[in-house]
């Protein structure tokens, strides 16, 4: 399956438009991640976008509906070994994919979310700007801050390089998606 037939997957079984744009953002990172470690950018970007495919129908089975939907689909294991993953802290990540999908699952909202207070938004915003949000508990309250760190340490990553590709990442998907008629923000 290719990107474009993914998205239209994705279209299929997601309406809500916030759960949507969290799914561009997620593979807004994958992509730049992709590029980092220099793995397959059409790969990464289909895990990133379908991870949440069953989030907004079966929000109770989530992501194992989506496993099953995926396999139906003809996904590759290791995109959905990815997806299953990101799931829950007991899931078992051993591929780079998979700990890259759970290291920038919440972070990618929480860095849009970020930009949206922004008057800029993603134009300027560093590293230190999302470090200050992430020690304010009342802003995006739900997001774990806790497994955004851990995670980033699975990945081997020093946290300002992390937030810094998540960043990049957004900001450059952001125009691309905007040529499209579609926005992370």
């Amino acid at each position: 399956m290719n990107r474009e037939k993914a998205f239209e997957l994705l279209k299929e079984y997601v309406k809500e438009d916030s759960l949507i744009k969290h799914s561009l953002a997620v593979e807004s990172s994958m992509i730049a991640y992709a590029k980092h470690f220099d793995e397959d950018v059409e790969r990464w970007s289909i895990s990133g976008l379908l991870h949440d495919i069953d989030f907004e129908m079966y929000p109770d089975e989530h992501p194992y509906k989506g496993i099953d939907i995926l396999r139906k689909k003809g996904i590759d294991e290791d995109i959905i070994h990815a997806i299953k993953g990101h799931g829950s802290k007991e899931e078992e990540r051993n591929s780079l994919m998979a700990k890259t999908l759970y290291a920038i699952d919440e972070l990618s909202s929480f860095v849009v979310a970020s930009a949206l207070v922004r008057p800029t938004k993603f134009e300027g915003l560093k590293p230190k700007s999302v470090k200050k949000k992430l020690k304010t508990k009342s802003f995006a309250a739900a997001v774990d801050r806790d497994q955004i760190k851990e995670s980033a340490e699975d990945i081997e990553m020093d946290f300002n390089e992390h937030l810094n590709i998540v960043i990049e990442g957004l900001k450059s998907r952001e125009k691309e998606l905007n040529k499209q008629g579609l926005s992370l923000l």
